[in-house]
């Protein structure tokens, strides 16, 4: 085994593997957004962007295994599960909350409940 992980996204040399993986990365922070409720704790949104994050670098590291008739291996996955969680991070608070984007997506399909004569809206996890 290397000492750098041969996930695609990592390598030295780009292919349309890890470029597709690049991509589902940077669009998860959205996904998580349009999953969940404003209300939906900083956590619960985290843990859900962390196992995204985690489907993410397992899909394409099976898909570089069946391509490449190499050996699945967990320790590049879980590698990579972080890397793909930091860059998700990175672009979230970064690109799309300043830029109003992660604001738009909680406000598109769930929703929190409405108040109710007054009352504080309900927490909903």
């Amino acid at each position: 085994m290397n000492d750098v992980p041969s996930l695609p996204v990592y390598g030295f040399e780009p292919n349309l593997g890890g470029l597709l993986s690049l991509a589902i990365t940077i669009v998860l922070p959205i996904l998580v957004g349009l999953v969940t409720r404003h209300s939906t704790s900083a956590g619960a949104k985290a843990t859900l962007l962390l196992f995204l994050s985690a489907v993410n670098a397992i899909l394409s590291a099976w898909l570089q295994a069946e391509n490449t008739s190499a050996v699945f291996e967990w320790i590049p996955v879980v590698y990579s599960t972080f890397i793909n969680f930091a860059i998700a991070v990175a672009v979230h608070f970064g690109w799309y909350k300043p830029a109003g984007i992660s604001d738009a997506a909680q406000r598109s399909l769930v929703k929190d409940r409405p108040a109710v004569d007054g009352a504080a809206t309900e927490r909903m996890v």
